[in-house]
């Protein structure tokens, strides 16, 4: 089958590798679209995967088309979308049901071959039946915004809060939305990119700026998010704490970026600096919310590409030329 490959850090191609094959509780899924994500950058650069080569990919969905010997919950031409999660189920954090920090953590499109390509194997228990009214390729987004469930329940923010949120592409725009259904008094967003900030006018933030200085909210917002991994708005985004506020670190920062934190500030004023790795018990609500429309696929998505033309698309991604780029195989 065709897929794409990344061979080493900084070099990615399209080239063909072997047909997946099913274990026993595992589907083999055509994949109708995979969506690009930052760690998808950071594995390029050499970060995250274990080894390379690797074939990414690990937002998708896509129609079963053979199902494992011991597989009784799906059948061929069930429409999925797959949680990439790989857990051990053995170490402490996954009996603590702290799965997403598991030792021996491991994920679709990341440690293993992904849905970058035809075809994907996944365990049947990772795949979400879809509803009949859910287009299969933009269930593609679930992946993401089950990353963004995730993240609100580690804020478990409170109703009534002003929220500050760094950074208007995919995963800012999905706090947004989540945020707004949580009941934020007022969700502001910061950006330096002029065509994501209109986006996140478009879908009702309440106030949209390159700057948090424009906001003049000098006390601060109750809840900091950051969804770029940027160093400069990480450490803005700190300053903006409000007393008692949280801080929660969304985006995917380079293993090397810091940040200089003030503990008298966080003790003296009870600041909570928190972080959302991945998923974790989301997905299936994520595919929930997912399908009463809590995200419109036609502003989400910025651009459908076939796989050849997965390298562009990676470069396209990484330059900050789209929203979600969709690859459709």
């Amino acid at each position: 089958m065709k897929a794409a490959l990344i061979e080493a850090p900084g070099k990615v191609t399209v080239t063909t590798v072997p047909d997946p094959t099913p274990g026993p509780r595992d589907v083999v899924v055509d994949v109708a679209a995979c969506g690009l994500c930052g760690t998808d950058l950071h594995i390029l650069q050499g970060e995250f995967a274990p080894k390379l080569p690797i074939v990414p990919g690990h937002e998708f969905a896509g129609e079963v088309v053979d199902v494992g010997s011991a597989v009784t919950e799906l059948s061929v031409g069930d429409r999925v979308a797959v949680d990439p999660s790989l857990y051990c189920n053995e170490c402490r954090y996954c009996r603590h049901g702290r799965n997403n920090l598991c030792e021996r953590w491991a994920a679709i499109g990341v440690t293993v071959t992904g849905g970058a390509a035809e075809y994907a194997v996944a365990p049947v228990a990772n795949c979400i039946k879809l509803p009949d009214h859910v287009e299969t390729a933009d269930a593609a987004l679930i992946e993401p915004l089950s990353c963004a469930v995730r993240g609100y329940d580690v804020l478990n923010a409170k109703v009534g809060a002003h929220v500050l949120i760094y950074g208007s592409g995919t995963m800012g725009l999905m706090m947004l939305e989540l945020a707004k259904r949580t009941g934020a008094a007022s969700v502001d967003v910061i950006d330096v990119n002029p065509e994501r900030l209109a986006t996140a006018e478009k879908l009702g933030c309440s106030r949209a700026a390159a700057s948090a200085e424009e906001f003049q909210r000098p006390n601060g917002w109750e809840v900091v998010i950051d969804a770029t991994g940027n160093a400069a708005a990480i450490q803005d985004g700190l300053d903006r704490v409000a007393k008692a506020g949280t801080f929660l670190q969304f985006g995917v920062a380079d293993y090397a970026t810091r940040v200089t934190i003030d503990p008298y500030r966080i003790y003296n004023q009870e600041i909570t600096i928190t972080g959302s790795m991945a998923v974790l018990h989301s997905f299936e609500r994520a595919a929930d919310l997912f399908a009463t429309g809590v995200l419109d696929p036609q502003i989400f998505v910025s651009h459908r590409l076939p796989l050849d033309d997965y390298p562009q698309a990676l470069a396209q991604f990484a330059a900050g030329q789209s929203r979600k780029i969709l690859i459709t195989p």
